[in-house]
């Protein structure tokens, strides 16, 4: 008989917790940890949540009676690292210690590996992470900027982009490493990757401040204006830097990020509303219009993904626009969670060789 495995799956958020626990690809249970904004305002930076977030994670499995003992491994979500190649990585000292210095930048993503090798030094089981957000596979060509000191960087949603690509792929009855698409993550950041032959070729820098403005990010702004702003003496650095992640795109204009919340606006005559959701339909669309550009017109699909895409009145918005240059196809959600264990799996059956940071 195929041997089980068990695998423990943790994935900080900004102000949650999600863990699973998984036996191959079933789920046994999972939960998502709220935590209260007063509580994690004690931490100066996110990395010091560590000890609060280990302490709450360890009891909840003592209340679920899981025997720590029996995981074989124990995989975290990825944070921001030095850029690498798509893949599974094991857990090592030296990717420990840039995310507890925060090198390459603060986030709460930065706490899941930290958190699994804490639970897997216990019971002497590997820990990894999976495809996270600083996955490059960037032509060179794509990262030329026009600003010799500031090349493109490669920051986006890759768990949930190179999982959908995969799924999309056996959908449609071709090999991931010989198709061309255009998938836009839709959820409080929007990532538009361009994916051909298995490589994420090009993509918007998500996080700070390039491509669609989201629900939470303003996108790129014009430069020249953004520049007086922060010379204005109005803001401090950290202000202006939130304004770009964090209270930017719908957050500013609407004070919401929530795109159910807009639609429901729009239904009750709010034309505002109207205006600057067609805006980001508008700017997503104009992106990946930008990709096809990229491909040649070659496209075997545009897919769309993430939260957002269970709006079908927003998705509409977008196909209107794009369904010209292919077929578009739809992967509401995301699957975060079996995407992390099945990356362990791949590693665990021998079917990956695990890499090393």
């Amino acid at each position: 008989m195929p041997k089980d495995y068990n695998i423990l799956v943790i994935n900080p958020g900004s102000t949650s917790t999600k863990i699973a626990l998984f036996c191959n690809k079933q789920i046994i249970f999972g939960k998502k940890i709220e935590h209260k904004s007063t509580k994690l305002l004690r931490y100066p930076n996110t990395i010091d949540q560590y000890d609060f977030r280990l302490k709450v994670i360890i009891n909840i499995l003592k209340e679920k009676g899981v025997d720590h003992s029996q995981f074989n491994a124990v995989v975290g979500r990825g944070g921001l690292l030095k850029p690498i190649s798509s893949g599974t990585y094991r857990v090592n000292h030296k990717m420990l210690k840039d995310l507890r210095q925060g090198i390459y930048g603060q986030h709460a993503s930065n706490l899941g590996a930290l958190l699994a090798y804490g639970i897997a030094e216990k019971v002497s089981a590997p820990a990894y992470i999976v495809d996270p957000v600083v996955v490059d596979e960037m032509k060179p060509i794509a990262k030329i900027s026009g600003m010799r000191d500031i090349p493109r960087a490669s920051i986006f949603h890759t768990l949930n982009q190179k999982a959908i690509a995969r799924r999309a792929a056996i959908d449609l009855g071709i090999k991931y490493e010989i198709a061309n698409f255009i998938i836009a993550h839709l959820g409080g950041g929007i990532s538009i990757g361009i994916h051909s032959k298995g490589k994420v070729i090009d993509v918007n820098n998500a996080l700070n401040g390039e491509g669609p403005f989201s629900p939470e990010r303003s996108g790129g702004v014009p430069i020249g204006a953004l520049v007086e702003l922060c010379f204005s003496g109005k803001y401090t650095k950290g202000e202006i830097m939130k304004k770009i992640k964090g209270n930017g795109g719908l957050v500013d204009y609407l004070q919401t990020n929530d795109t159910r919340e807009v639609i429901r606006r729009i239904k009750n005559g709010d034309k505002k509303a109207k205006l600057i959701l067609e805006a980001m339909a508008y700017q997503i669309s104009k992106e990946i219009g930008s990709g096809a550009t990229v491909l040649k017109g070659k496209i075997d699909a545009i897919i769309l993904t993430g939260g957002i895409a269970y709006a079908k009145d927003f998705v509409d918005l977008i196909k209107d626009r794009v369904s010209f240059l292919s077929l578009v196809m739809v992967y509401p959600g995301e699957e975060e969670m079996l995407t992390l264990t099945e990356g362990a799996l791949r590693v665990l059956k021998g079917m990956e060789v695990e890499k090393i940071y």
